[in-house]
């Protein structure tokens, strides 16, 4: 018999179906509306993980002297662990300790993880992978529309625009399913726009492609605005209607004149003019975001410029148009909602707010001063591991910290030089591989759970079969470790419980899901959010007659452009920007394991004018260097590319070793987009 649940992957989380416990098997599930049967090759071939060689089912302590990990009972471990974090506490304090969580646990797990660090461990230091992924989109969209939500309406409202502008996505490659939106939207006669400095799959989708210089996309957003104000074709009505704070951005962008604009970022002013007339002469236009532009030092400034484009044009808010950011890990949106983040209690609710505090503590059990405050950010964590004053402990969860984090060397380096590092995971990843306990836990076909995908719909993963002997969830992880640290406080193991906790600590709050039950996820088709109360019928659309500020509108927001953090010079001349390939996930953990998925390694695309300069051609090794490492990889010659620029993918271990830390100061995103590189032959003279 087969069960329906969702994909391991991206945040479409695209139904499936599950079936055969001793060699499970992936089939369609038609009915479910984001992906109407559609997977990609990944989701197809998802199931090799579920009975794969590598998998861990067994504790693992590493020994001191020999540094050799050895299998250990469970009780063993965890009563380790116990130990030696309430030392570590006892000598340096509540914050010597760290929790990291992940961008693909399910609502469940990010929800005990909070409660867990804040409660149990009384840490402020905990914080997740998804602060690399979308807290810049976030942050802007907190500040211009007073709630952020990844997509504001469903993804299918995609086909109805009638003008999509894709910033940094390459969605044809990172979630396939999601593309057919775009073939329905050019069949009904709409137009597709593509912001890339690579010629993508989904750039040969557009009907406009736009290649910027990396780092420059606010520079365009604002050329674009000037162009719209000039030509007349602010929506007015809207703006006065629905808004505050125009006047100040219409003044600031009449200084980016075309010719200006191009001169920062290389696309055409006939480009600009042509494509802002476009904008302009559109009733619906759906501006989308995605790392490309938000993984950058200016990132919650460059998702504001489009934001304030946007809103000129009367979009968000407007059904069949608006804003929205195409989150990319699997549960990106609601794990940052329930308090893995460092900032965030459940429900959406700053950990500085008083109310917010009295309300959680309430659901808890405990004195809200007694909770901790706001911790470190997730790089700014990191790097603060093993240093005075900073962690002497941390517990991972569902990361890859060893090949996902910017500048990895340095975040290697701070991993190694922590009293303690307990990683828990299903496979043998980099991070687990530095570890002195490995914790085995269950994967996403052996336990139940709900996820809130990138258009704020809460779904649910059914289990599907029965885990292997030896493993235990994450929720049993975080009770048997709470139990030893003498909490007083409930820590349920069923992800039912769990999720009845999660809806009464989230009442009230911003991300509301009090209203939500399984019964009804599994009725509808899954509910969205916002969702007060059970006779709620969820919001599949936001903003249609207010904004969540408190007088109901929309903020425009002064920027400027600053450009990369770090700039090309003599020495570093070329700009190196990163991101995924098609039959990759993340950090490589789970998909390099699946046979059916082709893994040839990391290489380096450049373009044949750069690739001529080095006297190199297609598959010679080439290095690449920046200010904070050098990796070696095969050469990936390409026209599709800028000749100032070149791509390596960051599924596997290399790719990090170069991104530059630098953080945005609102969102606290590292600049893995950009930075300053240079490339030679393999051997070459540097």
């Amino acid at each position: 018999m087969a069960t329906r649940t969702h994909c391991p992957y991206c945040s479409l989380q695209c139904g499936m179906q599950v079936s055969g416990p001793r060699r499970p098997e992936i089939s369609a599930w038609d009915e479910f509306p984001v992906n109407r049967g559609a997977l990609c090759r990944k989701g197809w071939s998802s199931a090799s993980l579920l009975k794969h060689r590598e998998r861990l089912t067994t504790p693992l302590v590493r020994d001191r002297a020999t540094g050799e990990l050895s299998a250990v009972g469970w009780e063993e471990a965890l009563d380790l662990i116990a130990e030696r974090l309430g030392a570590l506490q006892a000598e340096h304090g509540k914050d010597a300790v760290a929790v990291f969580g992940g961008g693909g646990l399910t609502n469940e797990k990010s929800y005990a993880l909070g409660k867990f660090a804040r409660v149990a461990l009384g840490t402020s230091q905990i914080d997740y992978n998804g602060r690399w992924c979308m807290s810049s989109a976030a942050a802007a969209g907190s500040r211009a529309f007073g709630l952020d939500r990844g997509l504001p309406f469903p993804l299918a409202d995609v086909e109805q625009a009638d003008v999509v502008v894709l910033l940094g996505s390459n969605l044809a490659e990172t979630m396939p399913p999601a593309a057919r939106h775009l073939a329905a939207l050019k069949e009904r006669g709409g137009k597709v726009v593509v912001v890339d400095p690579r010629r993508t799959a989904t750039a040969e989708l557009a009907d406009h492609f736009v290649q910027p210089v990396p780092g420059t996309d606010l520079a365009v957003a604002q050329g674009l605005l000037h162009l719209v104000v000039a030509g007349g074709h602010v929506d007015t009505d809207y703006v006065a209607a629905r808004t505050s704070g125009f006047e100040p951005v219409r003044d600031s962008v009449a200084a980016w004149w075309p010719e200006r604009v191009e001169r920062v970022s290389g696309v055409g002013a006939g480009q600009l003019r042509e494509l802002a007339v476009l904008l302009g002469t559109s009733e619906r236009v759906i501006v989308l975001t995605a790392r490309g532009a938000e993984q950058h030092a200016s990132g919650t400034d460059t998702v504001l410029a489009w934001i304030n484009l946007a809103l000129a044009l009367g979009a968000p808010g407007t059904p069949y148009a608006g804003y929205g950011c195409l989150t990319g890990q699997g549960n990106g949106q609601g794990g940052r909602e329930h308090g893995q983040k460092a900032d965030q209690l459940p429900g959406y609710r700053s950990i500085e707010d008083p109310a917010a505090r009295e309300h959680v503590a309430g659901v808890w059990g405990i004195d809200a001063n007694d909770l901790p405050g706001k911790g470190r950010s997730a790089y700014e964590l990191l790097d603060a591991l093993g240093t005075h004053g900073g962690p002497k402990a941390m517990l991972v969860f569902g990361s890859n910290i060893v090949v996902s984090a910017p500048n990895a060397r340095s975040v290697s380096d701070r991993l190694d030089a922590l009293d303690l590092l307990v990683v828990a995971d299903f496979v043998m990843s980099e991070t687990a591989a530095r570890a002195d306990v490995v914790l085995p836990v269950t994967q996403w076909a052996e336990e139940s759970g709900t996820m809130t995908n990138l258009e704020g719909r809460v779904i649910r993963r059914e289990r599907a079969i029965t885990p292997p002997a030896g493993v235990r969830s994450d929720l049993d992880v975080v009770a048997g470790l709470a139990r030893r640290l003498g909490s007083t406080a409930g820590f349920p193991t069923d992800p039912d419980e769990v999720f009845a906790e999660l809806r009464r600590a989230s009442a009230g709050g911003p991300a509301d899901y009090s209203g939500i039950t399984p019964e009804r996820i599994v009725a509808e088709g899954g509910v969205f959010w916002p969702c007060p109360s059970v006779d709620h019928p969820g919001t599949p659309r936001m903003f249609l007659d207010r904004f969540a500020h408190a007088d109901g509108r929309a903020r425009f927001h002064l920027v400027e452009h600053r450009g990369p953090a770090e700039p090309t010079d003599a020495d570093y001349p070329v700009h190196l920007t990163t991101g995924r390939v098609l039959a990759q996930y993340q950090s490589g953990a789970q998909t390099r394991r699946v046979k059916e998925l082709p893994d040839s390694g990391p290489f380096v695309q450049l373009h044949p004018q750069l690739a001529g300069r080095l006297a190199v051609v297609d598959g010679d090794a080439i290095t690449v260097r920046t200010r904070r490492g050098e990796m070696l990889a095969p050469a990936k010659v390409d026209e599709g590319i800028r000749p100032d620029t070149v791509f390596i993918p960051f599924h596997w271990v290399g790719a990090n070793l170069l991104t530059n830390d630098a953080l945005d100061p609102t969102s606290r995103m590292p600049e893995f987009k950009v930075c300053a590189a240079a490339v030679s032959a393999a051997g070459g003279a540097r």
